[in-house]
């Protein structure tokens, strides 16, 4: 066993920046210099474990690792880390992770300076009320202006000069005094060792042999192993089959206590029993107030996955069920199609996050998915006055049934060079978005040498903000915003209000049958043209049948495009070498009829890059 450590001497911290800014890199030399990890075993983005991490070069899920630091004044010290991720898709990690902790390493890079997501994740950590410690990374890039962006930091935080630690995560520059400026900013966690049981649980996954096993923080107490413990919120009670720490590997442990970080296998089978943000408590002597936990996120993009063979539909529920435990953001309910069959309607924070669940569910479950068209959540207020939630636009009634349609709207955030200010404003005017106000990061009046962009030192990076209609920012705004800025600008976004707008459906027909994947809510002024440009995609997609098909865009009924898919021809002619033409004109007859009945009965299959072509549709 590790023997319990002197609450004092424990520090808990996570390490929070925008995406790429060095994170996971700097872990990386943070367990190498505790000899946390040996150098044989070392590999780059060490606790980034997923592979779809490694390939994409992002973080997906937060990981927690315990070090053993020796400080020059002759202490061991205790330091749990937590990795979190840098996408706005995935802040929900962040915000479990800074529950956790006391304090945060805010990094930064040297290269890019302040991005939209450390806005977001400063301030994230202030509500927490944690001590931060401000990182300049990537010191070594020969466009790294540490200096400036140092002065970045003073003027939008406040941070003194001399708070400012400057590191090569690469090549360990600065990382001992890093280590040094935990132990001495990062307060103790201040803990009732001799109290009840009060664990909070900050993540958790799913094991085949001992099932529900929550990471935990432990504020209150101590939790040993085979402990009957009782969880709070959900009621539920379960024996601690195996208590552990993250070295970095789960390694089993006799108990934990007030301070520590790690995890506890319950043997539960229903991954409902032991909800992320619940606190555990021994049963024999129960805490009397839980642990304050977390907000409940709302989806905000919603799409439907169906399993491509309709026998997999179970698996895919079990699949889901088990993912959802180890993402918290995921949500879903069944939901059917007559195009597609039984499937699940999902919820998700944002389109990256669909995407890497969507794979997850395929890679690590081993299922052929087809995924509809990401759609976000409408409010639709009926003649009665009432208002009803709406996720699925094939659901939407008739314009008769309901008074307006209101839409989801974001507050969003961007940071970029000056000179791309113009270009911006026109993404956002295009998108139906409002300006709200624009704040200089750095002054035009800098003298400092030209920035990373290749930019004069007389073009000033600013922060603009505004506010956005989540419909718009769905599916490609992110892609236009960096194409139009040369990738140097950020953004990040948190939602605002639900507010009206005039929107109507787009119903897709394929041989004038409805497809209720393909159905889309709409602004009214887009609908034209969006129906033309979806339709004359999926001419492109949809293969040939025998007979013409038809495929027409639809609002309240009445088509506002069309496109047509022309017959396969068969030459029937082909064995009339000569003869009479009445002869060839009854032939040809004869098919015609025959192509008639056939599109009466014959089925259409809509292929997968269908529904995926909303998402490519060229505004």
């Amino acid at each position: 066993m590790i023997g319990s450590m002197d609450p004092r001497f424990i520090r808990n911290f996570c390490i929070i920046a925008h995406i790429d800014h060095g994170k996971s890199t700097l872990a990386d030399r943070l367990l190498e210099l505790t000899g946390t990890v040996a150098g044989r075993s070392m590999v780059e983005q060490f606790l980034d474990q997923m592979d779809l991490e490694r390939e994409r070069g992002i973080t997906i899920k937060a990981q927690a690792v315990r070090m053993q630091y020796r400080h020059p004044d002759g202490h061991d010290y205790q330091l749990n880390l937590i990795d979190t991720p840098g996408h706005v898709d995935f802040s929900y990690e962040v915000s479990r992770s800074l529950k956790a902790c006391e304090g945060a390493i805010l990094v930064v890079d040297a290269a890019q300076g302040i991005q939209a997501q450390t806005l977001a994740n400063v301030y994230a950590a202030l509500e927490q009320d944690l001590a931060l410690i401000p990182v300049v990374n990537k010191i070594d890039l020969p466009v790294a202006r540490p200096r400036q962006v140092a002065q970045e930091l003073e003027q939008v935080f406040g941070f003194p000069p001399q708070e400012t630690l400057f590191v090569s995560a690469k090549e360990g520059t600065g990382v001992p005094d890093l280590l040094q400026a935990i132990v001495q900013r990062v307060p103790p966690p201040s803990v009732a060792p001799q109290g009840p049981l009060r664990a909070l649980v900050f993540d958790s996954r799913y094991d085949p042999y001992k099932g529900v096993v929550a990471y935990v923080r432990v504020v209150d107490g101590g939790l040993r192993s085979r402990d009957a413990i009782h969880f709070m919120s959900s009621g539920r009670e379960a024996e601690a089959v195996e208590v552990g720490v993250f070295l970095p590997h789960p390694t089993p442990v006799q108990g934990l206590t007030a301070g520590e970080v790690g995890y506890v296998a319950t043997g539960l089978k229903d991954i409902r029993h032991a909800p992320v943000g619940d606190t555990i408590t021994l049963r024999e002597r129960p805490a009397t107030q839980s642990l304050p936990g977390y907000q409940p996120l709302k989806p905000m993009v919603f799409a439907g996955l169906y399993p491509a063979d309709g026998e997999n539909y179970q698996a895919l529920g079990d699949a889901l069920a088990k993912l959802q435990l180890n993402d918290a953001a995921l949500s879903y309910q069944p939901e059917s199609s007559a195009a597609l069959g039984f499937g699940f309607r999902c919820g998700f924070l944002g389109v990256l996050h669909m995407d890497i669940v969507q794979e997850r569910l395929e890679r690590e479950y081993n299922l052929d998915l087809l995924a509809t068209a990401p759609t976000v959540a409408y409010r639709v207020v009926l003649n009665d006055g009432t208002s009803v939630g709406l996720n699925n636009p094939s659901q939407l009634l008739p314009p008769t049934h309901y008074q307006e349609v209101l839409e989801p709207w974001l507050h969003v955030t961007i940071v970029t060079p000056g000179r791309f200010v113009g270009t911006i404003m026109e993404l956002v005017d295009s998108r139906r978005g409002v300006f709200r106000r624009m704040e200089y990061l750095q002054g035009a009046s800098d003298t400092s040498p030209a920035g990373a962009d290749g930019a004069p030192a007389s073009d000033p990076r600013l922060l603009l903000e505004f506010d956005v209609p989540l419909a718009e920012v769905l599916l490609d705004f992110y892609d236009q915003l960096k194409s139009r800025t040369q990738g140097y600008a950020s953004m990040d976004y948190v939602p605002t209000d639900y507010l009206p707008a005039p929107l109507v459906k787009l119903e897709i027909l394929v041989n004038n049958q409805p497809v209720d994947p393909l159905s889309l809510i709409v602004h009214k002024e887009k609908a034209y043209h969006q129906g033309r440009k979806l339709v004359e995609r999926l001419k492109t997609l949809i293969p040939r049948q025998l007979f013409d098909v038809p495929i027409q865009a639809s609002v309240g009924g009445r088509v506002i495009a069309r496109e047509t898919i022309r017959a396969l021809r068969k030459n029937v002619l082909a064995k009339c070498y000569g003869g009479d033409v009445t002869r060839k004109r009854k032939l040809l007859e004869k098919q015609a009829e025959g192509k008639k009945r056939l599109k009466r009965i014959g089925q259409v299959e809509v292929p997968q890059e269908a529904f995926l072509a909303i998402l490519k549709l060229d505004r």
